[in-house]
């Protein structure tokens, strides 16, 4: 009989230095006090100047660390990003695996109430672009997808799984360009839906973000609709008959 060979040692991530760790450090209180300037200011006012006066150094200092107004910017909308990709991602996974109608009401209050709470953030992600700035898409685009990546997570799950109900809904053409568009998103996130769930799933995408938006951003008014939680719960419901989602 031979002895059975031992199991190879996992690797070690090697700990971060301490000046590593006083950079990192540093970067998230520029961060920090970059979203206090973006929601007393805007984005359009964002100063590196002035955050460097708050964090009680020169400009130059801060220089090291974040070269310009852009970088700061990009800081912004990947600290944002991930911010709300976490506490989507949290109260997603607080419900049952099989609950997906649960998941889908829990990913889209989770984007209400962040948003609410963060309005400046979510007028940073979502909001109209800043002049002048071009995010960079090879550092923004994974965290800026967390959201709806999630969100077509769910609907494929639930279509995988026979909870997709979408017979009952009416036959729509799907145009030939939309039908290439759709394949190639379904080739790259390795999807099993049919156009016609995935069209519904970005209607109801852009129409959770666009409830959520108006009301942010103070379209509805300050006195159409004093029942909010109950008006954003019933669109929701709605929406989610759309996708056919059962549950």
């Amino acid at each position: 009989m031979t002895s059975a060979e031992p199991t190879p040692a996992k690797a070690k991530t090697k700990p971060p230095t301490p000046r590593e760790r006083a950079r990192m450090q540093t970067i998230a209180d520029i961060t920090r006090l970059g979203r206090e300037h973006l929601a007393l200011h805007g984005a359009a006012a964002l100063s590196l100047r002035a955050v460097a006066r708050d964090l009680g150094v020169v400009s130059s200092a801060v220089y090291r660390y974040v070269q310009n107004r852009d970088e700061l910017l990009t800081l912004l909308l990947i600290d944002g990003y991930n911010e709300l990709g976490d506490e989507v991602g949290a109260a997603v996974d607080a419900m049952p695996e099989d609950d997906f109608a649960g998941q889908f009401i829990a990913l889209a209050k989770a984007v209400r109430s962040w948003a609410i709470r963060e309005p400046a953030s979510y007028s940073l992600l979502f909001g109209s672009p800043v002049p002048g700035y071009q995010a960079p898409g090879e550092r923004t685009t994974v965290p800026g997808t967390r959201v709806i990546v999630r969100l077509v997570g769910i609907f494929d799950a639930a279509y995988r799984a026979g909870a997709l109900n979408a017979e009952v809904l009416p036959a729509v053409v799907i145009p030939e360009k939309l039908a290439a568009d759709l394949a190639a998103i379904r080739a790259e996130l390795n999807l099993a839906a049919p156009d016609t769930s995935l069209t519904r799933g970005v209607l109801v995408w852009t129409s959770v973000f666009g409830a959520v938006s108006f009301e942010v951003f103070g379209q509805y008014g300050p006195d159409t609709f004093t029942a909010r939680d109950e008006l954003f719960e019933h669109q929701l419901r709605v929406l989610q008959g759309v996708v056919g989602l059962q549950g």
